[in-house]
């Protein structure tokens, strides 16, 4: 059917109740005092559905999903919503070297690794815990050499959903040998409601000078180019649709944006990205403490998969904004480091804060 706004509504907890290896998935749902809602499934800690109201005051599901926990765990798409680990995009040829060794990584993407390789965090039945109705807990230890990566890592993710319409995300992570980790979390956003059309004429704004270029693998080729001038520059609004079809050999490499930002400023108190749904007028803007942030426009999405409201997952209906370290960190000595020792804490923020232009 035809994804309308006043259709929306949270997916049926009982959908999401199953056994995966030896472990009960459950849909956790957050709500506000604003009448915002949120459902996250412990299994690969996905953002199912986020409900916030757009200029008209109706409900509006802004998060693309399936319907089920079976339908999440048998897609061939393993990313809708999901919690992503310990290593977020690319590595580039599934290795790296830390402390004078080498590890090879499981490779899932050509010659590469994305995002964590397999298993990744988006297969784990996390442990959750509701700390009150806006709020859930969700923890995970990852084992040495687990797909490849050293260290035992705990990790420590919570979502709050807060009475202004955020959706905060914060995580935590210990190892007790040193680790290279870099989380991030993988919802895909149509502000008009999922289901409903395209994402090109969205109007986006991202707060960064530089992009980190890649090559024809979606490698970062190790250096920083401005985007004055070119495609990438979105530091004045505009829509998302207006230059994909320019001649930009980077810009085609991913055919659309599939690129890390290197953002301006990186704090809880102003946004690196807003973006703005032109049917609902919904406006998202997006928090971090990351360096970095994967502007993404569902160029894979190919219509092969039933959604949530019996709608297909066509080229360009949804987009990601995934706050990150810079993709390929441990064979790129410039970009920032992503390496955790034991002793050390590893810490990252990232809101996703939902209002209506007036």
């Amino acid at each position: 059917m035809t994804y309308t706004a006043g259709h929306a509504q949270l997916p049926l907890a009982t959908a999401f109740e199953k056994t995966i290896d030896g472990k009960q998935t459950h849909l956790y749902l957050l709500k506000n005092k604003a009448g915002a809602e949120a459902a996250i499934t412990n299994y690969g800690g996905r953002i199912v559905s986020i409900l916030v109201p757009d200029k008209t005051g109706k409900l509006v599901d802004v998060v693309e999903g399936f319907e089920s926990v079976e339908r999440f765990e048998k897609s061939a798409e393993r990313y809708y919503g999901a919690l992503i680990g310990p290593f977020a995009n690319r590595i580039a040829n599934g290795k790296f070297t830390l402390e004078g060794q080498e590890y090879a990584l499981v490779t899932n993407n050509g010659t590469n690794t994305l995002h964590g390789g397999k298993p990744g965090f988006e297969s784990a039945v996390w442990d959750g815990v509701l700390s009150d109705s806006s709020t859930l807990e969700l923890t995970y230890l990852a084992k040495d050499m687990e797909a490849g990566f050293p260290g035992n890592v705990h990790v420590k993710v919570i979502y709050r959903l807060t009475d202004d319409n955020g959706l905060t995300i914060h995580y935590e992570a210990t190892t007790d040998k040193t680790t290279v980790i870099n989380l991030t979390s993988h919802p895909y956003f149509n502000l008009n409601g999922i289901g409903n059309g395209t994402i090109l004429d969205h109007v986006v704004q991202i707060n960064a000078d530089a992009y980190t270029p890649v090559n024809s693998k979606l490698i970062p080729i190790g250096e920083l180019e401005a985007v004055k001038g070119t495609p990438f520059d979105f530091n004045q609004p505009a829509k998302i649709g207006a230059r994909i079809g320019d001649d930009n050999v980077q810009l085609k490499e991913g055919n659309g944006y599939d690129h890390n930002y290197v953002l301006n400023k990186h704090h809880d108190k102003t946004p690196v990205a807003i973006a703005i749904g032109d049917k609902t007028g919904i406006e998202m803007s997006v928090f971090t403490t990351e360096p970095g942030m994967q502007f993404y426009t569902g160029n894979f999405m190919q219509g092969k998969n039933v959604m949530k409201y019996g709608h297909t997952d066509d080229c360009r209906t949804a987009f990601a904004m995934e706050t990150q370290h810079y993709p390929d960190s441990p064979n790129q000595p410039n970009f920032p480091s992503t390496i955790l020792k034991p002793g050390a804490v590893y810490k990252s923020y990232c809101e996703y804060r939902f209002a209506v232009v007036k």
